[in-house]
């Protein structure tokens, strides 16, 4: 980066981006070691080469994004901000390499403590090798882990969030769904409560992206048609999922020991595959999932979907019990606060449930 250093007010007028990496890099070093230095650095260096999305020669990609902006903010009501007005050229399909970890006995989950958001149950690096590092210490520590690439995330208003030029390649209802999740992030963030938080922006991500896949192309488009049909395989598979981790939370309250633990939960996962690779064409209309029968299955990957994917569907029923109106339950989201959920049940620290039972209040009063 070069800064033009003969005005020196102007440079601090126009560079708001380095003020705040001063301010955030500082608290990370007291706080947090050189982890996130060196995620900061990253991602301070991607935002300095990001461009404003108007210079983007693909017109149409600029015009979906702007559109799915405005509908965000203004149709559903999420916060306003200058997230996704911005674009980097990225030389991979993955913004970054993020890991998680479980007990190989029982889905206790693994968590890393944060400055600011608290405790998560993932750590993502810029860099790939830093995430394989990170999975060996686990793996020696004789837990599950796993390691998947994403593709975008909340910085929850610290920075002005970009696009990333994989994102290009995305369909219609795949670009609104993600903007729409991370939007939900930087609306509503609870901090400590990692489970309500994915499965809340999870829930208004996939409703608010069928929504407007409605309202700009039509319920009789094909694009809405080929919409519902991955949304219908992505239910099945993770229906599936839910099934094989039923199976093994059963497996791991049954008081056996770790080693027969162990050879049970292998041979459950292994009959799992070969279910799976019987069915799939009975199950699935396309090929995105074929692949599961060839991953090395273990409670990390599986804990993914118990921290997105609710198992009780509980948002899609209380959805369907307020009257199906998304602005309203973004709207009553927002008044959710951890603090007056402990108070009410006069537990030191609210639940999950409890932050669950104050939306259904919200949006249901007696």
């Amino acid at each position: 980066m070069i800064l033009n250093m003969k005005d020196s007010w102007s440079w601090i007028a126009v560079s708001p981006v380095i003020l705040t990496a001063i301010s955030i890099l500082a608290i990370c070093v007291v706080f947090a070691g050189c982890y996130t230095v060196t995620q900061g650095v990253t991602m301070l260096g991607y935002l300095n080469k990001a461009i404003p999305l108007e210079q983007v020669e693909d017109k149409e990609f600029v015009r979906l994004v702007t559109d799915i902006r405005k509908f965000a903010m203004e149709d559903l009501g999420l916060a306003e901000s200058r997230n996704y007005t911005k674009y980097v050229e990225l030389d991979r399909n993955y913004l970054a390499a993020v890991v998680s970890a479980s007990s190989r006995t029982s889905f206790s989950r693994h968590e890393w403590n944060y400055p600011i958001v608290g405790r998560l149950p993932y750590k993502g690096f810029f860099n790939v090798d830093g995430a394989l590092k990170e999975r060996e210490k686990l793996e020696k520590r004789e837990l599950d882990v796993w390691v998947r690439g994403v593709d975008a995330f909340s910085t929850l208003g610290w920075f002005k969030d970009p696009l990333y030029s994989y994102m290009r390649n995305y369909s219609p209802s795949r670009l609104a769904n993600l903007i729409i999740h991370e939007l939900v992030h930087a609306t509503i963030f609870l901090k400590g409560y990692a489970g309500f938080n994915e499965e809340l922006a999870e829930f208004i991500g996939n409703e608010g992206s069928r929504l407007y896949m409605e309202t700009r192309f039509g319920m009789d488009s094909a694009e809405y048609r080929q919409m519902l049909s991955e949304k219908e395989d992505s239910r099945k598979y993770t229906a599936f999922l839910h099934n094989l981790i039923a199976e093994l939370e059963e497996l791991y309250s049954s008081g056996l020991g770790a080693e027969e633990t162990l050879m049970r939960k292998g041979q459950i996962i292994n009959a799992s595959k070969e279910r799976f690779a019987n069915e799939y064409e009975n199950r699935f209309s396309s090929d995105n999932y074929r692949g599961f029968s060839q991953l090395q299955i273990n409670n990390a990957y599986l804990d993914l979907f118990r921290l997105y994917h609710d198992e009780d569907n509980f948002y899609i029923d209380l959805y369907n019990r307020s009257g199906r109106d998304l602005p309203a339950f973004i709207a009553a989201a927002k008044t959710i606060n951890a603090r007056s959920a402990a108070k009410e049940t006069g537990a030191v620290k609210a639940s999950g449930e409890d932050l669950r039972k104050q939306l259904e209040n919200a949006l249901l009063p007696n």
